[in-house]
C-alpha cells in the first residue's frame, strides 16, 4: 500500500469515527474517538480469528504503521507546543516551585515505586523480568496526557491557578518521563552489553541533565529567534509558517543534538506564548493565531487517539499480562497517589493547596498515547510484550473511565473556587 493510499485510508477512518461520535455518542472528542476505534479493533481481531482475508490485510497495514515515530517524530511536539502556547506563563512561573516539584519528585517517586512493585508482582508470577526493566515500565507509564483534562478544567471554570498547576505539571512531567525513560533503556542496554550511557551516578547525572536542560535551552533559543522574526513581520501566513517551522525545527535538532524534544518543544511555546502576550502587535492576528493552533491541536489529538485505538491489533495479549494489566490499573492510582502528596506534604506550609487540587491531579493524571508509544520501544523480547499489553490495559481504563468522570470532578472544584489557594 502506497504512503498516498495509507494516510488516506487512516484519516478517512479518524474521520468516521469522528462523526459518529459527534453524531452518535457526543462523549469528549478524543474518548469517543478511542471508544470507536477500539469496537473497530475488536471486529477485527475476531475477524482475524476467522481468517477473513480483508481482516488479514488491515491488520498488516497497521502493522506497517510505526507509532512510536508518529508519536515522537510527528505529533508530540506539536501538541506540547500548543498546550504550552495556551498556558499563562507569569502565572505558571508564579507556582514554578510546586510545578517543578510535581514534574521532578513526583515523576521519580512514580517511576521508583511503580519498578519496585511490578518486580515484586511479577516474581509472584514466576515471570524474570529484570528490575531495570520494571523501572522502565514506570518510566514509560508515569507520563500523564493532559490535553482532555485541560479542556475539561477550563470548561468548569475551576480556579485559575489550579488550572495552572495541573497543566505545568502535565507539560513538564511528559518532557522529564521521556527522558527518564531514555536514561533507563541506555542503563538496560550498557547492562545487556550494548551502548549506554556510563552505568556511574554521575554519568547517569550527566545524561539526564544533557537531554533535560538542553532540551530547554534548544527551546528556548529557537522560540526566541521566532518571537523575533514574528514581531518583524504583519502577515498571518508567515507566522503560521514560522510556528510551524519552529517546532518542527525543535523536533529535527533535538534528535541531532541527543537531548529532549518534549522539552524543547515546551519551552518554545511558553517562550512565544508569553513574549507575544506581552506585545500583542507582534501577531497581525491574535485570535487567528488562538484559533489556529486549537485546531491543530483538536485534530491531532483525535488522529492520535483514533491510531492508538487501532493499534491494539497488532499487540499479542496474553492471559497472565491481561491479569498483571488489571492488577497494575488500581496499584498504579495508589502510587500516583502517594507520589502527588509526598510533594504536598513539603510544599503545603509555603503553598497552600486549595480544596481538589489534589484530586483532580490524581484522578485526572490520565495515561495516554506517550506511554503506549514508549511502550513500543522496548526492545523485542518478553519485556516488550508483556508492558505492551500492561500499558494498553492502563491507558484504556484511564481514558474512559477516568476521562469520562474527572469532567464531574472538575465542575465540583468550579463551584468551589477559592481565591487564596493555588
Amino acid at each position: 500500500m502506497s504512503l498516498l493510499d495509507l494516510s488516506t485510508l487512516l484519516v478517512c477512518v479518524t474521520a468516521a469515527l469522528a462523526f459518529v461520535n459527534a453524531r452518535y455518542l457526543r462523549l469528549p472528542a478524543s474518548i469517543g474517538v478511542t471508544v470507536g476505534g477500539l469496537l473497530i479493533s475488536l471486529v477485527l481481531l475476531i475477524l482475524v480469528a476467522l481468517r477473513v482475508p480483508l481482516a488479514l490485510s488491515a491488520v498488516e497495514v497497521v502493522r506497517g504503521i510505526e507509532f512510536s515515530d508518529f508519536v515522537f517524530q510527528g505529533v508530540l511536539s506539536f501538541l506540547l507546543f500548543a498546550g504550552a502556547l495556551g498556558v499563562n506563563s507569569h502565572a505558571l512561573w508564579s507556582l514554578r516551585g510546586p510545578v517543578i516539584a510535581f514534574a521532578l519528585l513526583s515523576t521519580a517517586i512514580s517511576i521508583a515505586l511503580v519498578g519496585g512493585a511490578l518486580y515484586g508482582l511479577l516474581a509472584l508470577f514466576n515471570l524474570d523480568i529484570s528490575f531495570v526493566s520494571c523501572l522502565l515500565f514506570g518510566a514509560l507509564i508515569s507520563p500523564t496526557d493532559p490535553v482532555a483534562v485541560l479542556g475539561m478544567l477550563k470548561q468548569a471554570n475551576v480556579p485559575k491557578r489550579i488550572e495552572t498547576l495541573v497543566a505545568g505539571e502535565s507539560l513538564f512531567n511528559d518532557g522529564v518521563g521521556v527522558v527518564a525513560f531514555a536514561v533507563l533503556a541506555g542503563i538496560a542496554a550498557a547492562g545487556a552489553g550494548g551502548h549506554g550511557p556510563d552505568l556511574g551516578v554521575g554519568g547517569v547525572l550527566t545524561f539526564f541533565a544533557q537531554e533535560a536542560v538542553g532540551g530547554l535551552l534548544l527551546g528556548g533559543l529557537l522560540g526566541l529567534a521566532a518571537y523575533l522574526a514574528l514581531r518583524s513581520v504583519q502577515d498571518f501566513v508567515v507566522e503560521m509558517l514560522i510556528t510551524l517551522s519552529l517546532v518542527l525545527a525543535c523536533t529535527a535538532m533535538a534528535a541531532h543534538l541527543h537531548v529532549s524534544a518534549p522539552l524543547a518543544a515546551v519551552a518554545a511555546g511558553l517562550l512565544v506564548g508569553s513574549l507575544t502576550d506581552r506585545r500583542p502587535a507582534a501577531l497581525s492576528s491574535r485570535e487567528k493565531f488562538d484559533a489556529f493552533w486549537h485546531l491543530a491541536d483538536e485534530l491531532l489529538n483525535i488522529f492520535l487517539f483514533a491510531l492508538l485505538a487501532l493499534e491494539v491489533v497488532v499487540v499479542d495479549f496474553s492471559a497472565a499480562a491481561l491479569v498483571l494489566g488489571v492488577i497494575a490499573i488500581p496499584l498504579l492510582l495508589l502510587i500516583r497517589t502517594v507520589s502527588v502528596q509526598v510533594p504536598v506534604w513539603f510544599l503545603r506550609r509555603r503553598h497552600p493547596f486549595a480544596p481538589y487540587t489534589r484530586r483532580l491531579m490524581i484522578w485526572g493524571g490520565l495515561r495516554g498515547a506517550i506511554s503506549v508509544a514508549l511502550a513500543f520501544t522496548v526492545p523485542p523480547g518478553p519485556a516488550r510484550d508483556l508492558f505492551l499489553v500492561m500499558t494498553y490495559v492502563v491507558v484504556v481504563f484511564s481514558i474512559i473511565v477516568q476521562g469520562l468522570t474527572v469532567g464531574r470532578l472538575a465542575a465540583r472544584a468550579g463551584e468551589q473556587r477559592a481565591p487564596a489557594a493555588p
